[in-house]
C-alpha cells in the first residue's frame, strides 16, 4: 500500500499534530506501507527530501508562517510547484490529510480528486480557532464555513481523534465519523530520564508544568492568573514552568513577572518528556478547540498528577481515580483545586499512578493501526 500524507508540519516542529503524524507513518510503516510525506520546509532543514523509518519519505515544500504555527506555500517558488507535479506524477493507494483548517488539506482534495484516489481526513479540531485577535479569529471561522466544510463533505471519510472532535465534524458533515484513539510511543518516552537540571533547581518545590501552542484557547492566561492570587505561603512552595511558543508568548510572559513561573519557550519534545518526568502536576487549562492532546496523554504517562478542564478529550482520559477534572477553565476553579492538590502528597502519587496505567491500556499503537487498515480497506475505498 502506498500512502501519501499532506502535512502542515512534522518534526523536528514541535507539537501534538507532528508527534501524531510521525509516530502514526512509523507504526504504519512497520505493517509494510510506503509513505511519502507533504510537509512545510518549517523550521528549515537542509535536506528536502529525507527516508526515515526505511518507509517514510519525507518532501519539505518551500513555506512561510501567514500567522504564527500557519503554514502557507510559497506559491511564487518553482521548487514547489516542481515538487507538486513530482508528486502527481506518482501513484498512491491513499492520500491522507489532517486538521481542516491547514491548506495542506486543501491540496490533498484536490489531488485526491484529480487522481481519483481514496481521501482520508484525519481532524485534530473540536471547535473554531479561537486567536488573540478578533478579526483573525472571524477570518479563521469563515474559512471553517467554506474550505473547511468543504474539505468534510468530500473527503472519503474523516476519522476523528477523539468524541469532541467528532461531535465538530457532525456540524459540517452528517455521515459517521469513526473515532480512532491515537497510541502512545511507550519506549520513546521509557528511554528519556527526568531532567536532572530542573529537578535540582527546583527540588525545594513542587513543579507544576504544561506544555501547548501558546494560543487563547489553551487557557494560559488563567492558568497564571490563578497561580498569581494562590496565598503568598502557597506561591512560596511551587513553580510553573510554561512549555511551548505561538502568537501569545510575549503577551503571557508580561504576565508571569515577579511570579513563580519559568517561560521556556519552544523546547525540543525530548526535553519536555523529561521535564514532565521531573514534575509533580500538569496543568491543562485548555478552552473549547482542541481534539485529544498529545501533552496531556505524555503528562499521564510521565506520571504526573492531573489538573484538568474537561476540552481537547480531558473529558475522555479523566476520571475520578487518575486526576482531577474541573468543569471549566475559570481562575478559581484552577486556584482552588491547585491548593488541595498541591497540599495532598497521597493523592498526587494515587492519580499519577493510575494515569499512566490508563493511558498504557488505551493509547496503543497497534490498535490504531489495525483501525486505520479497516477504513483503508471498507467500501467507499473499492
Amino acid at each position: 500500500m502506498k500512502v501519501l500524507v499532506f502535512c502542515p508540519y512534522y518534526p523536528p516542529h514541535i507539537g501534538g499534530l507532528e508527534t501524531h503524524s510521525d509516530e502514526f507513518n512509523k507504526n504504519l510503516a512497520t505493517h509494510g506501507a510506503d509513505i511519502t510525506v507533504f510537509t512545510s520546509n518549517i523550521p528549515p532543514q537542509e535536506l528536502l527530501e529525507e527516508i526515515k523509518y526505511g518507509r517514510v519519505k519525507i518532501i519539505r515544500f518551500p513555506a512561510f508562517e501567514i500567522i504564527p504555527n500557519y503554514p502557507v506555500p510559497k506559491f511564487w517558488d518553482i521548487s514547489f510547484w516542481k515538487m507538486l507535479v513530482t508528486l502527481f506524477r506518482s501513484d498512491f493507494d491513499v492520500v491522507l490529510s489532517r486538521t481542516r483548517f491547514f491548506l495542506t488539506s486543501l491540496l490533498a482534495l484536490v489531488y485526491a480528486k484529480m487522481k481519483k484516489v481514496l481521501y482520508v481526513h484525519i481532524e485534530h479540531g473540536s471547535g473554531f480557532v479561537q486567536l488573540s485577535s478578533l478579526s483573525k479569529s472571524i477570518i479563521a471561522k469563515a474559512y471553517d464555513h467554506t474550505f473547511g466544510k468543504v474539505i468534510f463533505i468530500f473527503s472519503d471519510v474523516n476519522i476523528s481523534i477523539s468524541h469532541a472532535v467528532q461531535d465538530f465534524v457532525a456540524k459540517f458533515d452528517k455521515r459517521p465519523s469513526p473515532i480512532i484513539y491515537r497510541g502512545i510511543d511507550f519506549r520513546s518516552i521509557d528511554s528519556i530520564d527526568p531532567d536532572k537540571a530542573i529537578a535540582e533547581k527546583y527540588s525545594d518545590k513542587i513543579i507544576i508544568s504544561t506544555a501547548a501552542r501558546l494560543y487563547k484557547w489553551k487557557g494560559i492566561e488563567n492558568s497564571i492568573a490563578a497561580i498569581q492570587n494562590l496565598p503568598i505561603h502557597v506561591q512560596s512552595k511551587i513553580v510553573f514552568l510554561i512549555m511551548g511558543d505561538g502568537e501569545d508568548y510575549k503577551r503571557l510572559k508580561l504576565l508571569t513577572l515577579h511570579l513563580p513561573i519559568e517561560m521556556m519557550g519552544s523546547i525540543p519534545r525530548e526535553r519536555v518528556i523529561a521535564i514532565l518526568k521531573a514534575s509533580d502536576i500538569y496543568l491543562h487549562s485548555s478552552l473549547p478547540g482542541g481534539g485529544l492532546s498529545t501533552s496531556l496523554l505524555e503528562a499521564m504517562y510521565c506520571e504526573c498528577a492531573i489538573l484538568a478542564t474537561p476540552n481537547e478529550g480531558a473529558n475522555e482520559v479523566i476520571t475520578s481515580n487518575n486526576g482531577i477534572l474541573i468543569s471549566e477553565a475559570s481562575e478559581s476553579r484552577i486556584q482552588q483545586n491547585l491548593v488541595n492538590l498541591i497540599g495532598n502528597d497521597k493523592q498526587r502519587l494515587l492519580y499519577s499512578s493510575n494515569a499512566k496505567k490508563d493511558v498504557s491500556a488505551k493509547f496503543i499503537w497497534e490498535n490504531s493501526i489495525h483501525a486505520y487498515e479497516k477504513i483503508f480497506s471498507a467500501p467507499y475505498a473499492q
